[in-house]
């Protein structure tokens, strides 16, 4: 099939994309009959790879049962059923569920009900979100806003909505030049701090909401806070009667290795967005768990509506695939083995690391693992974005027989290099080994490719 003389609008209109016929476990296959391990459970949405027969079989059942119903007029059981099992899954405040589409849907609705939730109990002014820099939310306008992927917004900037931001907490390259257990031993981490000091700046009558997620996703490769980071932001935030939405979009559903990412950083926000792993990517469907106080709020002062709303919110086929991917999630043990296979993986990344030259950081938790690559680990210099080393090493991985998630200007939105590693959650360890041997050799071959004049 020639792609380019086709009716498709691809994402880039220059290329051949491998057409892939079907999957299997943790493999792909494309038409020639290549097999490619999805390294990246697509982009981190594939949890449970691929070919599941009970979430198809649930899939079939529902669209043959109703297909769609509008959630203005009518709902379905299974929808109450997928609400139920979320909410038991969610940390102890978070009791109402909203669904969407897809992630930047989600974040999207967030955004709005914090503003909605301030302006009718008489905070008009509260409508300026605070996001990060170098951080992911999503492609609509108000997510994209929010977000600091500066490539993404750049063609849009004339369209964005007013935010903020500040940077992530990013040790490895800590934009304040402080080391990471200097900060903790101090109590001074300054990444949580200039969140207060924007929020004096801006003036706290003015704030609706802060976003971030937990661990930084695709846009620096799977960075975690320092100890004590998300407690500080939450102090904050109370302290100024702000709504705190963490987005677990890529970290929710044991990619991290619990339930939720936040769970291990001790808080409960006020929003908590989720997506891709709660149908396994088997469908486009995600949403927003909502604390309790925002509820109470839009019942008392909103007469109970949120002024928001798409069409395919609640669909019941994406529904009954939400429910039984939760399902096998349980039946199969996947939490668990994350957990333990989680370590393996480190391990072998981090022998992986001290082998290679330009492999300065092993990062993340549970199966969102991000490697950082520079040019020179000793100085720290970072390759020049020209030479595309991320995508280099995901080329030769593909060639060789797996696909990974490479990403690019993760610390100033130019520079800085990285690859997500980020396989289905029900690996095996003899899987791991296969998946690490083709990354070994794809990083070997670029290496090659840059040092051979040396």
């Amino acid at each position: 099939m020639k792609q380019l003389e086709d009716a498709v609008f691809h994402r880039d209109l220059t290329k051949n994309y491998p057409i892939i016929t079907h999957g299997k476990g943790i493999y792909l296959y494309d038409e020639c009959g290549k097999e490619y391990i999805d390294a990246s459970s697509g982009a981190v949405a594939a949890n449970l790879g691929h070919s599941n027969k009970k979430i198809a079989q649930a899939m079939f059942d529902q669209a043959s049962k109703v297909g769609f119903v509008h959630t203005m007029r009518f709902e379905t059981e299974v929808l109450h059923q997928l609400a139920t099992k979320i909410v038991q899954l969610a940390p102890s405040t978070l009791n109402k569920v909203y669904f969407t589409s897809g992630g930047s849907e989600a974040n999207e609705s967030a955004i709005k009900l914090a503003r909605q939730y301030h302006r009718d109990k008489g905070n008009k002014d509260k409508q300026i979100v605070i996001g990060r820099w170098q951080s992911y939310h999503g492609n609509t306008l108000g997510s994209l806003s929010v977000g600091g992927d500066v490539k993404r917004r750049k063609p849009y900037t004339a369209n964005l909505i007013k935010t903020e931001h500040i940077y992530s907490p990013y040790c490895h390259q800590c934009p304040y030049e402080y080391e990471e257990e200097a900060c903790i031993r101090q109590n001074n981490l300054a990444c949580a701090n200039d969140l207060a000091r924007k929020i004096t700046e801006l003036g706290a009558e003015n704030v609706s909401a802060v976003i971030m997620e937990p661990i930084v996703g695709s846009q620096q490769g799977a960075v975690v806070p320092p100890k004590g980071y998300f407690k500080r932001v939450r102090e904050i935030c109370d302290q100024n009667d702000i709504v705190l939405i963490i987005d677990e979009v890529m970290t929710g559903f044991g990619r991290t290795g619990t339930n939720f990412a936040i769970e291990q950083f001790g808080i409960e926000p006020d929003i908590m967005t989720f997506g891709k792993g709660i149908s396994a990517g088997y469908a486009p469907l995600a949403g927003m768990i909502v604390n309790d106080k925002i509820v109470d709020g839009i019942i008392k002062n909103s007469a109970g509506q949120f002024v928001h709303g798409f069409t395919y919110s609640g669909h019941p086929v994406l529904a009954a695939t939400g429910l039984a991917a939760l399902e096998v999630y349980e039946e199969e043990s996947v939490l668990e083995n994350c957990q333990h296979v989680s370590k393996y993986v480190f391990e072998c990344l981090e022998q992986l690391k001290e082998a290679s030259k330009i492999i300065s950081d092993v990062r993340g938790r549970g199966l969102l693992i991000g490697i950082e690559l520079v040019k020179d680990k000793e100085k720290n210099i970072l390759f020049d974005p020209k030479e595309q080393v991320a995508n280099r090493v995901n080329t030769s991985a593909m060639d060789l027989g797996a696909v990974f998630y490479p990403g690019s200007g993760g610390i100033d939105g130019l520079y800085g290099e990285h690859l997500i590693v980020s396989p289905p959650l029900n690996i095996t360890k003899k899987e791991i080994d296969k998946m690490v041997s083709i990354l070994t050799e794809a990083i070997h071959l670029v290496e090659e490719e840059l040092f051979k004049k040396e």
